[in-house]
């Protein structure tokens, strides 16, 4: 078949080469289903819209043209005019129509995804998943920067969550990004994986790095989860429990867990049945707060897949390539499962022949003492805010003081003197 006129890839017939048509998460979604599980790692199964797909609809409506033009002259610095017209392009992309064959094939595909898990049901709940083209490319982390829908069921909420996705193409913070790094927003193309949904809302699920992410120490995985489904661990919207592993001695069949942190892990995601939304957070029992998400086999098995995950990866590129990876626990059969991994693109890109060192040059009064994310020094006038709709409102170097950051306040996080957050992991 000729993957290039494709609308529609399954995970076993994509590998990671092919980014440009998929982007980079299905593409290591792809690489990891018909490469790894095969050594003992768990990837729920699913498949790919292309990115031929999205520039398809965006053809067939004719709304390319008017993209562009909302584009034209923009300053990404000026917050309220960015905000102004990222909501007409996404606005735009979901008021289309997505032409009839286009359609009939992801109905098709969803309907083959149900009856793979189960025939008795055609609404199987599945996750759909933005995946940009210019996704994870070596210098640069486009993580994070367009939306995930979750317990998705049924064709027409299938559709429209796809329409959601390819409009978060164009979210203020990724239209910022991109012409700050000088990408072209018409050669970046928008994939969506459509996987079914792993039941972590009633068990457990989190991040987890082959690398350290303070120091950038090689040789252990470092793994967070908290209870529910991992949106909010990736957000960074609850505090959850820290493992460390050593990876050299878990090669060699020891059980090294050398670091074992309980977080707060205050609320969690669940399916919502009744509501017009799909999921809802609730508040995590003070009992279950007191234990770890994970037992001790789980937390080994999970570094294993971290150490597996690792070594693919960096022997497909000829170099050590330390793995940014998302997994989730299915509370109903109790397996754990890899939904995603890419590549870390903070400690494996810093200049490694240089060690920079802040010092304070002289002690003031402790106003706040918190988790430090890295070790600069940072300082400013203190600026809160409440609301991400308010960022308009931040100056150029300014401190920003607020409850919890997440991707949408990417546009003044490059202009912040510092950030201060109540919460997060």
């Amino acid at each position: 078949m000729d993957k290039g006129k494709a609308f529609i890839l399954w995970f076993d017939q994509i590998g990671i080469e092919d980014t440009p048509l998929v982007g980079g998460k299905n593409s290591s979604l792809g690489e990891m289903y018909t490469q790894l599980t095969n050594k003992g790692v768990n990837i729920p199964n699913g498949f790919a819209i292309t990115a031929k797909a999205y520039f398809y609809l965006l053809e067939k409506e004719g709304i390319k043209e008017e993209i562009r033009d909302l584009l034209t002259g923009l300053n990404t610095r000026n917050i309220r005019d960015l905000q102004e017209r990222g909501r007409k392009i996404r606005e735009l992309i979901r008021k289309a129509e997505v032409p009839k064959d286009l359609k009939r094939e992801i109905f098709e595909n969803y309907k083959g995804l149900c009856g793979a898990y189960n025939p008795e049901k055609s609404d199987t709940d599945v996750a759909v998943r933005s995946s940009a083209t210019a996704e994870d490319l070596p210098d640069a982390s486009f993580a994070g920067q367009q939306e995930t829908y979750l317990n998705v069921k049924g064709e027409e909420q299938l559709l429209e969550a796809c329409k959601k996705c390819f409009a978060s193409l164009f979210t203020n913070r990724a239209i910022s990004y991109r012409e700050d790094k000088g990408f072209d927003h018409f050669k970046i193309g928008l994939s969506i994986g459509v996987q079914k949904m792993v039941r972590s809302d009633k068990a457990c699920s989190g991040v987890m790095f082959s690398i350290d992410t303070e120091s950038g120490f090689r040789d252990v995985v470092l793994i967070n989860g908290s209870y529910g489904l991992g949106e909010n661990v990736v957000q960074g919207v609850v505090n959850p429990d820290e493992f460390i592993v050593f990876k050299t001695t878990l090669k060699q069949g020891y059980k090294p867990i050398i670091g074992k942190k309980l977080g707060s892990k205050e609320i969690k995601m669940v399916y919502d049945t009744h509501g017009n939304k799909s999921t809802k957070n609730i508040t995590v029992q003070a009992e279950d707060r007191r234990k770890f998400v994970l037992s001790d086999d789980e937390i080994l098995t999970l570094a294993n897949w971290a150490s597996v995950v690792e070594e693919h990866y960096s022997q497909k590129a000829g170099y050590h390539k330390p793995m940014d990876i998302e997994w989730a626990k299915d509370g109903i059969t109790k397996q754990i499962f890899i939904v995603q991994a890419r590549p870390e693109t903070v400690h494996s890109l810093k200049d490694k022949t240089k060690l920079i060192q802040y010092v304070l040059k002289e002690k003031g009064n402790v106003l706040l003492k918190g988790e430090s994310v890295g070790e600069r020094i940072g300082s400013g006038k203190v600026r809160v805010i409440e609301d991400v709709h308010n960022i308009h409102q931040f100056q150029e170097g300014e401190v920003l003081v607020t409850d919890m950051t997440d991707p949408d306040w990417e546009p003044i996080m490059k202009i912040a003197g510092a950030i201060v957050t109540n919460r997060g992991g």
